[in-house]
């Protein structure tokens, strides 16, 4: 029987529940506070030995100290069966890629095809908040106007942003409950949500407001909604406590199945492994050897 592909994460919160019976759990890579690096090493390898590859999503706004302990271990083990994924989404919507990473573990994919399919999932996910406040949201890449910088300061002050695919802020109107709706002031919206079918999760910080499923779900047709308990880096990653994540996604296996299935695979020049679009999961091999450079291509014959 085939063991499915490890899918792993650093945080328990990062894991949200399962769609169906058949979707299996995630792996916890406990952080180097939780776990010193010789139990580190027997944990990761234990993992190994029971699924073959394991499939870890390493975001930028996990701390350097867990950052490091993951390459050490993969270092140390020297083993090229352990993909560390840099992708850049706002936590809710990383555990959302998560869970669609597992629901994939158990279709007849090779670990390298799953691997490479996590930066064709993220974009299609769409993942924002609620905030009360942006006067620290620049970090994260989401322009922040002057305007909207001097309203922060009122205390009924709030925004809607989305910060994948496409970052887009809006003030609402009414403070942004459930008679606010999606329109702020001078005609802003929230930008149009996805052209397919999805499911929203969401998770409350400190903002009492339903505009997430009074408002944004209907406006986005969602299928269906879930709440989750907020992830502990999230009010970190959005620069306040005082808000409400949320992230849409394709919810149904079949969909995704077929999404990556679609795609050209080919084989990574350097470890052997299948892969879709243009960068291996495992070793990180561009599928493509880079051009020579410019004053070598000129001195040949």
């Amino acid at each position: 029987m085939r063991v499915p592909t490890a899918i792993a994460v650093t945080s328990a919160d990062l894991v949200l529940p399962a769609p169906d019976r058949h979707t299996p759990g995630a792996a916890l890579l406990h952080p180097p506070e939780q776990l010193d690096l010789e139990s580190a090493l027997a944990e990761t390898g234990a993992l190994l030995e029971r699924h073959g590859h394991l499939v870890a999503l390493v975001p930028p706004w996990l701390p350097r100290s867990t950052v490091q302990r993951l390459h050490t271990v993969r270092a140390i083990l020297e083993t090229d069966r352990i993909a560390l994924l840099g992708i850049d989404l706002p936590p809710l919507g990383t555990a959302l890629l998560v869970r669609q990473l597992r629901q994939l573990s158990v279709c007849d994919f090779s670990p390298g095809i799953i691997a490479s399919a996590a930066r064709l999932l993220s974009h299609y996910i769409y993942a924002g908040a609620l905030l009360g406040s942006v006067a620290k949201l620049d970090r994260v890449r989401v322009p922040v106007g002057l305007g909207a910088h001097a309203r922060s300061w009122s205390p009924s002050a709030q925004f809607a942003v989305l910060a994948h695919p496409k970052p887009h802020l809006a003030k609402l109107a009414g403070g942004g409950g459930s008679q606010g709706g999606a329109h702020g002031p001078r005609g802003a919206t929230l930008p149009a949500g996805p052209e397919f079918a999805t499911h929203l999760t969401f998770a409350r910080g400190q903002l009492a407001s339903d505009w997430v499923t009074a408002e944004l779900a209907p406006a986005w047709q969602v299928q269906g909604v879930l709440e989750n308990p907020l992830p502990a880096a999230s009010p970190g990653w959005w620069g306040t406590p005082k808000l409400v994540e949320f992230a849409a996604g394709i919810p149904d296996l079949t969909v995704l199945y077929q999404l990556v299935a679609s795609v050209r695979r080919e084989e990574c020049r350097w470890c052997g492994l299948e892969l879709i679009g243009d960068r291996c999961g495992f070793c990180a091999a561009p599928l493509t050897a880079p051009p020579p450079p410019a004053n070598t291509a000129r001195s040949r014959p």
